[in-house]
C-alpha cells in the first residue's frame, strides 16, 4: 500500500507562521491521510475494491483524497458521534470501507440479469463509495462556520480551504438540514468523467442522487446499505454494538426513544405536582432533564437495545438531532426555568417536548394549574459541552487503530475484556449491615431478566455466559448494566462508581464459587477464528440453576481458565 503515500506531498499554502491561537492549518491531502489508522482504513478499501492501481486511484484514491482535501479537522458533530478533530475525515472513510463489506453481499441491481450484475459491478461499488464518503459532507455547508485567517467566511463550494482556519456551530441549526446538503458539495468531490460514468447507469443514478439529497427512502438498496453503514461506525464510536446495530430498521433509535418516552410518561413518571418529573402546559411538556433521561437509558437498555448513549450531553444530542425536543433560542436542549404551584416553586434544568409526540389530543391528562416560567439567564445547565464561539474540539480521537480493526471486522469486542474487576485481597468477606439487600435485589433482577429475555446469554455481546456446567456473571459489565438500570443507585451509593457496592453486596451472598487460590474473579478465554485473543473476567454460579430455569448449552467460543498456582 505504500504506493499510495509514495508521492512528494505538496505543501499547503500558508498564510502565516506560526499559527495564531485556535486557528488550524490548512493541509493537502497527503497529510490528512498519512496516520496509520486512515492509512488502515484505505488498504481495507482496496481490497473490498480488488481493482488495479491505477483504476483504483482514478475511482477512489482520487475522491477520497478530494474529500480529505474539503472537510480537512473538522469534526463529525459537536457532540455526538466523532466529535474530536479530523472526525469527520475518519467517519467519511469508515463509512466507505464498511459499506463496501456490506455490498459483498449484494448483487446489484437487485433483480437483474446475473450478466447485467457483472457488468456493472464496479459502477454500483463505486456509487456506494460515493454516496457513503458524502453522507454527513453536508454538515460543513449548513452546521459549521469557518473563518479564514484574513477573516473572511469561507463556503465549501469555493473548494478546499488554502488559509489557516477556525470554526464554530451555528446557532440555532436545522439538524436534520445536513442530509439534504450532501449533493451541494457533489463536484467537489468527483470530476466530470466520474459523472458521465455513474448516470450512464440510471438505477445507480437515481439512487445515489436520492441518497444525496436525503431521500433514503427512496434510494434503494444503495440508501440501506449507506444507513447501515453509518449506523456500524457511529456505534463503534460510542461504544454501541455494531454487529446489532445493522440489524436494526432505518429509524431505530428515534422510533426506541419515542416509545420510551412514551411508557415513562404512561407508566412511570408523575406529573403536574411537587415532585413530578414532568409538567404539561397549553404548548408543552417540561421533564426534568437527568431524572428522565436516566429513566429513558434504563428502560432502553431493559429492552435490550444497543447504541444507547453512555452519557447524557450525547442523549440530549440525539433527542435533538431527531426533532424529539425542542431547542432554545441559543439552540441548545436544555431549558432553564422555575416551576411555580401556589407557595411551592423550584428551579429545575427541564427537556421541552411537544406533547403531540406523547399524547393525542383527547388523550392528554390535565393540564398543569400552574406556572413554569423560563429563566432569561445567560448560564448554560446543559451538561453537553457549551459551545463557545469558534472553539476547537478534543485534538485527538479515541485511540484508533483497534477501533479500526473492530469496526471492519464487524464483531462486538468485548470491553469487559479489557476492563478489570473492583481489587481482591485475600481476606475473609466484608461485614455489610445486615439491613442491605442490594446482593439479593441483584440476583432476583438477574433471574428475571434471563427468565424474560431482557438479558440476552452466551452472545458476543452477554453479560451472562454458561461455561463447565455453570454461569458465568462478566465483570463489571453485569453490575453496570444493573446499575444503568437503577439510578436511583449514584446516590445512594455515596460513589460515583456504584456498581462497586453492588458488587461487594453480591459476594457477600457467598453464591458464586471461588478459586482454588482463595480469589473470586475467574477468566474465560475467548475463542474464535475471526476474533483476538481475549479474556473475559467474572464469577462463577455454581450450581447455574441459581439462575437459570433451563441449564442451557455451554459457550462454545469461551473456555474456563484454570489458575497456574498462587495468584
Amino acid at each position: 500500500m505504500l504506493w499510495l503515500f509514495q508521492r512528494k506531498p505538496q505543501k499547503a499554502t500558508s498564510f502565516a507562521d506560526p499559527l495564531p491561537a485556535g486557528y488550524l492549518a490548512a493541509q493537502p491531502a497527503s497529510e490528512l491521510l498519512q496516520p496509520a489508522h486512515r492509512r488502515q482504513l484505505l488498504e481495507r478499501i482496496w481490497q473490498y475494491t480488488a481493482l488495479s492501481h491505477p483504476l483504483f486511484e482514478q475511482l477512489y484514491l482520487g475522491p477520497i483524497q478530494r474529500y480529505a482535501e474539503l472537510v480537512q479537522q473538522l469534526p463529525a458533530s459537536e457532540t455526538h458521534h466523532h466529535a474530536y478533530s479530523g472526525g469527520l475525515l475518519d467517519h467519511g472513510l469508515e463509512l466507505v470501507a464498511c459499506v463496501l463489506k456490506l455490498r459483498q453481499s449484494h448483487l446489484l441491481p437487485s433483480g437483474a440479469a446475473p450478466e447485467d450484475q457483472a457488468s456493472q459491478s464496479d459502477a454500483w461499488s463505486a456509487g456506494l463509495a460515493y454516496g457513503a464518503l458524502l453522507h454527513d459532507v453536508g454538515k460543513i455547508a449548513v452546521d459549521i462556520e469557518v473563518e479564514q485567517q484574513d477573516g473572511s467566511a469561507w463556503h465549501p463550494w469555493h473548494g478546499p480551504l488554502k488559509q489557516a482556519y477556525r470554526f464554530s456551530y451555528r446557532r440555532p441549526r436545522d439538524y436534520q438540514l445536513h442530509s439534504a446538503a450532501s449533493g451541494l458539495l457533489l463536484r467537489q468531490v468527483l470530476d466530470n468523467a466520474s459523472l458521465d460514468w455513474l448516470s450512464g447507469f440510471p438505477a445507480l443514478w437515481s439512487s445515489l442522487l436520492y441518497a444525496l439529497s436525503g431521500q433514503y427512502e427512496r434510494a434503494g438498496t444503495l440508501g440501506e446499505l449507506i444507513i447501515q453503514a453509518d449506523r456500524v461506525s457511529t456505534a463503534q464510536n460510542i461504544g454501541g454494538n455494531p454487529q446489532k446495530a445493522l440489524q436494526a430498521p432505518t429509524h431505530a433509535l428515534q422510533h426506541h426513544l419515542i416509545t420510551g418516552l412514551r411508557h415513562l410518561l404512561l407508566q412511570e413518571l408523575k406529573l403536574n405536582q411537587p415532585g413530578a418529573a414532568g409538567w404539561l402546559t397549553q404548548d408543552a411538556l417540561w421533564l426534568v432533564s437527568k431524572t428522565v433521561t436516566d429513566k429513558l437509558r434504563a428502560w432502553l437498555l431493559a429492552q435490550s437495545i444497543d447504541g444507547i448513549p453512555t452519557s447524557n450531553s450525547a442523549m440530549f444530542d440525539e433527542l435533538q438531532a431527531h426533532g424529539l425536543v425542542e431547542t432554545t433560542p441559543e439552540g441548545k436542549a436544555i431549558w432553564s426555568a422555575t416551576i411555580e404551584d401556589g407557595t411551592w416553586h423550584q428551579p429545575f434544568t427541564l427537556l421541552k417536548v411537544p406533547p403531540a409526540l406523547i399524547w393525542q389530543k383527547e388523550e392528554r391528562p390535565a393540564m398543569f394549574t400552574g406556572s413554569v416560567r423560563v429563566e432569561a439567564t445567560e448560564d448554560n445547565p446543559n451538561p453537553a459541552k457549551s459551545p463557545s464561539v469558534l472553539s476547537l474540539p478534543p485534538s485527538t480521537p479515541p485511540t484508533l487503530p483497534d477501533a479500526v480493526d473492530e469496526l471492519l471486522s464487524l464483531l462486538d469486542t468485548e470491553s469487559d475484556a479489557e476492563q478489570a474487576p473492583a481489587t481482591e485481597e485475600r481476606q475473609a468477606p466484608q461485614v455489610l449491615p445486615a439491613s442491605s439487600d442490594q446482593g439479593l435485589d441483584f440476583l432476583d433482577w438477574l433471574k428475571a431478566g434471563i427468565a424474560g429475555h431482557s438479558l440476552i446469554i452466551n452472545d458476543s455481546g452477554a453479560k451472562v455466559h454458561t461455561v463447565a456446567g455453570m454461569a458465568f456473571l462478566v465483570t463489571p459489565g453485569i453490575f453496570q448494566r444493573y446499575c444503568q438500570e437503577h439510578p436511583e443507585l449514584s446516590t445512594q451509593a455515596g460513589t460515583a462508581e456504584p456498581w462497586r457496592r453492588v458488587q461487594r453486596r453480591f459476594e457477600a451472598l457467598q453464591q458464586h464459587r471461588k478459586r482454588p487460590d482463595g480469589l473470586n474473579i475467574w477468566e474465560c478465554e475467548v475463542q474464535g477464528p475471526r476474533r483476538k485473543a481475549s479474556r473475559l473476567k467474572g464469577y462463577l454460579l455454581e450450581p447455574a440453576g441459581t439462575i437459570f430455569q433451563a441449564i442451557p448449552m455451554d459457550n462454545p467460543f469461551l473456555r474456563l481458565v484454570e489458575p497456574q498456582g498462587e495468584a
